[in-house]
C-alpha cells in the first residue's frame, strides 16, 4: 500500500467541478465509507483548500482493524491553452513521503502523461491505482459539454506487474449539474503474490456544491477484498 494519490490531476477531477478563481479560497470536504468483503470496513475524512494554482489538503483514515493514518499534501497547477501540468507532494505518518507530476498536452484532443514516486513506507493508497508508476493516455473535449479520456497506469518500479486502464466519461448536464463514469480494468500481483484480474467502476454526480460518489472495486488496492465505497462531499 505504499502508493501516492498521484492522479488527482487527471480528467476524473472534473467530476467534482472545482472552479474556484485565483482570488477566492474554496474548500471541499469529503467524508467516505468503505465497505469491504473481508469485513475490514473503513472511514476516511478529507478536507481540501484551493486558491488559484495552489491546493492543499489534510485527511484521516481509520479501518476496523485499528489502522489509522493522518496525511497532508500540496499540489501546484500550471495551465496554458494547450498545457496543463500538476506537481504534487504528500506526507503521512509512519514516515511516508511521495511526489508526482502529471500533464495534459493539447486542447480539444490531448495526450496524458504522468510519473509518480514514493519512499515505499506504509501508506493507505486512497487513489486505488499503482502510483510508483507511469501513466500514458489520450483524451478529447471535442464533443460539446463532454470530456472522454482513456489512460493506462503501470507499475514501473516494484515488480508487481500491476496495470490499470481507465475509461472516463465526464458530462456537464447544466451549469450546476455534472456527472461522470469511470470504468477501469486491472491486472497484477495481489498481496499474496497471485496474479489477479478485476474491474473498478465509479460514478459521480454533482448538483450545485454537493456531490455523491459510488464505487465498486474488485481486489481493491490489489488486496483480496472487493470494496464498495460511498462518498458525499460539499464545496464551500
Amino acid at each position: 500500500m505504499a502508493l501516492l494519490g498521484a492522479l488527482a490531476s487527471l480528467p476524473s477531477v472534473a467530476a467534482t467541478g472545482d472552479d474556484s478563481d485565483s482570488d477566492t479560497t474554496r474548500f471541499k470536504f469529503t467524508p467516505s465509507w468503505y465497505s469491504s468483503s473481508d469485513g475490514n470496513d473503513a472511514v476516511d475524512l478529507n478536507l481540501r483548500g484551493k486558491r488559484g494554482p495552489h491546493t492543499a489538503w489534510v485527511g484521516y483514515y481509520q479501518d476496523r482493524s485499528g489502522y489509522r493514518q493522518p496525511r497532508t499534501g500540496y499540489e501546484y497547477t500550471m495551465e496554458r491553452d494547450w498545457l496543463h501540468v500538476v506537481g504534487s507532494v504528500q506526507a503521512a505518518n509512519r514516515g511516508f513521503l511521495g511526489g508526482s507530476i502529471n500533464a495534459q498536452l493539447g486542447y480539444d484532443y490531448y495526450a496524458i502523461a504522468g510519473f509518480g514516486r514514493t519512499n515505499t513506507r506504509p501508506y493507505v493508497n486512497l487513489n486505488f491505482d499503482p502510483n510508483d508508476a507511469i501513466t500514458l493516455g489520450i483524451g478529447t473535449k471535442a464533443i460539446k459539454d463532454t470530456e472522454i479520456s482513456l489512460y493506462h497506469i503501470r507499475d514501473d518500479r516494484l515488480d508487481t506487474q500491476q496495470r490499470v486502464t481507465h475509461f472516463l466519461v465526464h458530462r456537464d448536464l447544466s451549469d450546476r449539474r455534472k456527472v461522470s463514469l469511470d470504468t477501469a480494468w486491472k491486472s497484477g500481483l495481489n498481496s499474496d503474490n497471485v496474479l489477479v484480474h478485476g474491474y473498478q467502476i465509479t460514478a459521480t454526480y454533482m448538483a450545485g456544491d454537493v456531490f455523491f460518489r459510488l464505487a465498486r472495486d474488485q481486489f481493491a488496492n490489489f488486496g483480496n477484498a472487493t470494496q464498495t465505497r460511498f462518498s458525499l462531499g460539499r464545496y464551500f
